[in-house]
């Protein structure tokens, strides 16, 4: 697939503006980028820099004040169903199963249940909830339950998957365990990633790009290709003069001088 990659996301000049009692606010301004298909691409930048906002319009739940986004070749002028969304939150419904949650991705797109199954099965197998199929959320650490999200959105294999800072809720080893995690399940299904970070390692050690944005109004500050391998280990990898290279760069630019 990544052999001969094709644009899976063109962002073209985007700016948006919010009108509040306060008066109107700019959230992105002149926002260009393009993301061929297989590409994982990280966004990292400060709070309140748009990142978010920018994933929404992807999504096509928020309408750009100038510019244009097409997804997939098509412009997004609403609302999509050809991706999937992880938030920070599982938001997982307490009454229902693993695999019911899992599940009601299908049910609400009224997919084939018979071609669901299978594949939520596939999901859970590859993500490590073998066993844990009938567990209720309430008995799922944090991070298993953000693999059951994770599972869900990817069950009607989008195109292109968003993520919203979806390892922010977690403790540092149970973060690190998901990006390697996350890694191995890109590695596998070649599926594009948006993801939005405030953790600089998370950003350089899961991208194939990383994207560094300007405080609001949100701009495209530099963009950095990693030049490492798709599967990776995490440990080795940050041992690595590329990740040095480009962590101090991105600290640089947000203006932290070490940490996340």
């Amino acid at each position: 697939m990544r052999n001969s990659p094709s644009a899976a996301l063109e962002i073209s000049d985007v700016s948006i503006t919010f009108a509040s009692k306060r008066g109107r606010v700019t959230a992105l301004e002149g926002v260009d980028l393009n993301v061929q298909e297989g590409e994982f691409i990280t966004i990292a930048g400060p709070s309140g820099c748009g990142k978010s906002t920018l994933l929404k319009a992807v999504a096509g739940l928020t309408v750009p004040s100038a510019g244009s986004l097409r997804l997939n070749g098509e412009e997004v002028t609403g609302p999509r169903q050809d991706i999937g969304y992880v938030f920070q939150r599982a938001a997982l419904l307490e009454w229902r199963s693993v695999r019911g949650n899992i599940l009601l991705q299908a049910e609400m797109r009224g997919m084939n249940m018979r071609k669901a199954q299978e594949r939520a099965d596939a999901l859970i197998e590859m993500t490590g909830l073998t066993g844990f199929e009938k567990a209720l959320p309430h008995e799922l650490s944090g991070g298993m339950q953000q693999r059951v999200s994770l599972c869900r959105a990817l069950l009607h294999e989008p195109r292109v998957l968003l993520m919203d800072e979806p390892f922010g809720a977690l403790d540092a080893l149970t973060r690190e365990k998901m990006n390697v995690e996350l890694n191995r399940i890109w590695s596998q299904t070649g599926t594009t990633v948006l993801l939005v970070t405030h953790s600089v390692a998370e950003a350089v050690y899961l991208a194939s790009r990383v994207i560094v944005m300007s405080p609001r109004p949100g701009r495209i500050l530099e963009e950095h290709r990693v030049d490492l391998p798709a599967q990776r280990d995490y440990a080795q990898v940050l041992e690595t003069p590329e990740f040095h290279r480009i962590s101090s760069r991105v600290r640089e630019l947000l203006g932290s001088p070490g940490g996340d």
